[in-house]
C-alpha cells in the first residue's frame, strides 16, 4: 500500500436510518453495515467475493488485506467458524473504529494487524487458503496492491488450492495490465462472474499444482464467466450468503 500521507483524506462515519457507512470521501461508500443486523452483507461486491466459498468451502486460515468497516471479517468470523482469520489493515485511524462496525476483538480466530500489506505479504508464505484483497483508500486501489511483486507474493501466500479473490474497478485505467499481471502470476489459472458486482470486477485466482477443488471450479467458472448471465451470478452470490446464515443457523453455532 502506498504510505499514508497528510493530506490523505480522513475515514468518516455516517449512521442514516439503519444503516452506518464508513467513506474517505463524502458519498463514496467504502463500508456499510445495518445497525440492526451487523454481520450482514450489505454491499453486493462483499456478497460477490464470499463466492470464495465455491473454490474453498472450508478453508483453515483467511487473510484480508484491507478492513473498513470490517463487512468481510465479520461475516466470515461469523458464519465460518471452522477458519482462523487475519486483517492487514495500513491505518491505524481505520482500526480505531472497530467497536462502531461492531467488529470482534482479537482473540485465537480473529485479528487485525496493522501492516503495509505489501511489505508483510512476504512473511506468510504458504500460510493462507483464502486471500481476499480488497485494499482501496481514497483514490483507489493502490498501485502496489496491483503489482507483478504483490501478485506474486499473494501466490506464495497460499497453500496448495488456495484461492486469491481481488476487488478491482473495471474502469480502472490499470485494471488490464492488472488483469495481465493476475493471469501471468497464476498461470491462466483465473477467472470471474459475470456482472455479479456492477462496477466492481471480482477475480478469483487458484494456485495451482496437483488437482483440487478449487481448480476443478476455476475450470467451470473461466468458460462461461459463471452462469453465463449478471442476474443469475448476483442471485448466486446471495444463495451463497444465504445458505451459509442457513448451515449457520442449522448447527447451532455461535
Amino acid at each position: 500500500m502506498r504510505p499514508l500521507t497528510q493530506s490523505s483524506h480522513r475515514p468518516q462515519v455516517h449512521t442514516r436510518g439503519d444503516k452506518r457507512s464508513l467513506e474517505f470521501q463524502p458519498g463514496m461508500i467504502q463500508s456499510e453495515m445495518r445497525l440492526s443486523r451487523p454481520d450482514d452483507l450489505v454491499l453486493s461486491y462483499a456478497r460477490a467475493m464470499m463466492c470464495f466459498v465455491l473454490f474453498h468451502p472450508r478453508p483453515e486460515h483467511i487473510v484480508m488485506v484491507g478492513l473498513g468497516g470490517g463487512s468481510l471479517a465479520k461475516f466470515c468470523y461469523r458464519y465460518l467458524p471452522h477458519s482462523r482469520i487475519t486483517v492487514l489493515e495500513l491505518r491505524a485511524d481505520v482500526i480505531a473504529l472497530r467497536e462502531q462496525f461492531a467488529i470482534p476483538c482479537d482473540n485465537a480466530r480473529f485479528r487485525i494487524i496493522q501492516a503495509d500489506a505489501a511489505a508483510y505479504m512476504p512473511t506468510l508464505s504458504g500460510a493462507a487458503d483464502v486471500l481476499l484483497v480488497d485494499g482501496f483508500d481514497a483514490d483507489g486501489l493502490p498501485p502496489a496492491l496491483g503489482s507483478a511483486a504483490f501478485y506474486a507474493d499473494c501466490r506464495r501466500a497460499l497453500r496448495p488450492g488456495g484461492v486469491m479473490v481481488a476487488n478491482i474497478f473495471s474502469y480502472d485505467p490499470q485494471y488490464g495490465p492488472m488483469l495481465r499481471r493476475l493471469r501471468e502470476t497464476f498461470q491462466g489459472r483465473i477467472c470471474w462472474f459475470r456482472g455479479i458486482a456492477g462496477n466492481n470486477r471480482i477475480l478469483f485466482a487458484v494456485k495451482g499444482g496437483k488437482p483440487s477443488p478449487a481448480l476443478s471450479m476455476q475450470r467451470k467458472v473461466a468458460r462461461s464467466h459463471g452462469l453465463g448471465f449478471a442476474l443469475l451470478n448476483r442471485l448466486l452470490a446471495h444463495w451463497i450468503v444465504l445458505r451459509l446464515r442457513w448451515n449457520h443457523g442449522r448447527t447451532g453455532a455461535g
